[in-house]
């Protein structure tokens, strides 16, 4: 059930959108992240070019005795200040080094010239306390940074004019991966009203007139009457439409026309046999009488034939639903309980009754002429039903299984009609069985016997399509 649903265009597509709309959600989202974190590394930057600056001034301007008091006050939960005979950095980072070095000299001065040293990378160990921390302030920073900041940190080293250098220890940690509320709210409505309003209605309007046409195409393969569709959707399946209706007029005018062309040829054939056979009674000689009545006899018996085979190719009679084994009860009632029915679960199935009876009868007469008996059973295979007819004779030899089927083609290899028939029997059934949108096979059944094999679709009708539109 779930793979059938998979199967169906609009969900397919439905499927694609929401794909698309959480890709293209993702990446934005990646792209703010990756923004996010180099507004990080330039504020880090800023804020501590503009710290480590202003205490360099205050060291070299105020008096030794201020220098522990200036440096206490620089301090901070992420930032440690200190002044060293040596400087903390031994090397430049080269990637963020220029921008933070350029931010400190800009508040020295241009004609500063002192060396200022930058260095930043990513840490994940222990910070060590402050000086001018309380515990109870510490032990809540620990706390809330778990004991450890995974993020980033910044060393400068900015040499003082006595010769010591200020080294600077800041540290930042990188901001967690957040969704605001307001992000996510808006695109659970983008995506709903995108999906639950305009896709869906725009994709019902493309699928529906698939799922008409493809109706159509089944009912038009059944031998059921055919209209003209209703042309709407897209341009596309418009034009789909509208060929589709011009192909279905074109085939019921050809079958229609061959039809009639097959009747006026056996009417016509009617007379001049019914005129040789009056020639032919006026014989005298009763044994030139007797092959002549007996040749116009078999010639007046094919045209009846074919004439019911045309009749097998047309689509004149309009489809019924019946109930599969009342149908195939009164057909046995019909021909004098000829062959033993097996019956099955009831089974709803639309077909042309009379064309029906026509096919089942010829396959049965031939199984019960050809194999003294005939069996009838049937089963329902996923959207098909399989009427299965087993007789108990010799069979048919592999290589003619096919060749039966064509017309006038008989196994039996006499002329004689009462032994082998006319030959047409089968292809009246197959023709009947396609019409349906079915097929008949043949097969030796492995007990012996011949099983023949119909082939039926189960198809709800189009009301029923359309009452299941969504």
């Amino acid at each position: 059930m779930i793979r059938t649903r998979l199967d169906s265009l609009r969900v397919q597509l439905l499927l694609l959108i929401v794909g698309s709309l959480v890709t293209a959600q993702a990446i934005s989202l990646w792209l703010f992240v990756d923004e996010r974190s180099l507004a990080v590394r330039a504020a880090i930057g800023a804020e501590a070019a503009g710290r480590a600056a202003n205490v360099a001034l205050l060291l070299e301007r105020a008096p030794q005795d201020l220098h522990a008091s200036i440096l206490r006050a620089a301090d901070s939960p992420l930032a440690r200040f200190r002044v060293d005979a040596r400087a903390a950095v031994d090397h430049l980072d080269h990637r963020a080094g220029g921008a933070v070095e350029a931010g400190i000299r800009s508040l020295l001065g241009t004609e500063d010239t002192r060396e200022i040293r930058v260095e930043l990378h990513e840490v994940e160990r222990a910070f060590p306390p402050m000086r001018t921390v309380p515990p109870h302030m510490a032990a809540m920073h620990r706390q809330m940074m778990h004991d450890k900041i995974t993020g980033l940190e910044l060393t400068l080293s900015i040499a003082l004019a006595d010769g010591a250098w200020l080294n600077i220890d800041t540290r930042f940690q990188r901001p967690p991966l957040q969704w605001p509320v307001f992000s996510a709210v808006s695109f659970g409505l983008t995506a709903a009203l995108l999906i639950g309003v305009a896709c869906w209605y725009l994709l019902a309007r493309l699928t529906w007139p698939l799922r008409r046409l493809a109706q159509a195409a089944e009912s038009l393969g059944r031998g059921e009457e055919g209209k003209p569709i209703p042309v709407a959707g897209p341009r596309e399946v418009r034009d789909l439409t509208d060929t589709f209706n011009l192909m279905q007029e074109r085939l019921v005018r050809t079958v229609a026309d061959k039809t009639r062309i097959m009747a006026a040829l056996g009417h016509d054939l009617r007379s001049p046999l019914t005129a040789l056979r009056v020639h032919a009674e006026m014989v005298e000689e009763a044994e030139t009488r007797d092959a002549l009545v007996t040749s116009i006899e078999e010639m007046q018996d094919m045209v009846e034939r074919t004439l019911a085979f045309a009749r097998g190719m047309a689509i004149s009679e309009p489809p019924e639903t019946v109930e599969l084994g009342d149908f195939l009860t009164r057909l046995k009632r019909d021909m004098l309980d000829a062959f033993q029915y097996e019956t099955g679960a009831p089974l709803q199935i639309r077909l042309r009754p009379q064309s029906m009876r026509r096919a089942l009868r010829n396959i049965i007469e031939n199984a019960v002429r050809y194999g003294s008996d005939a069996r009838v059973s049937y089963t329902r295979e996923h959207d098909r039903v399989l009427i299965r007819v087993r007789d108990h004779g010799p069979g048919i030899p592999e290589a003619e299984l096919d060749e039966v089927f064509e017309p006038f083609y008989r196994v039996e290899t006499s002329r004689s009609r009462e032994t082998g028939g006319t030959g047409l029997g089968l292809s009246i059934a197959r023709t009947i069985l396609r019409s349906h949108g079915g097929d008949v096979t043949l097969q030796n059944h492995p007990d012996g016997g011949l099983l023949v094999q119909l082939e039926l679709p189960i198809l709800q009708s189009f009301h029923q399509h359309e009452k299941t539109r969504s």
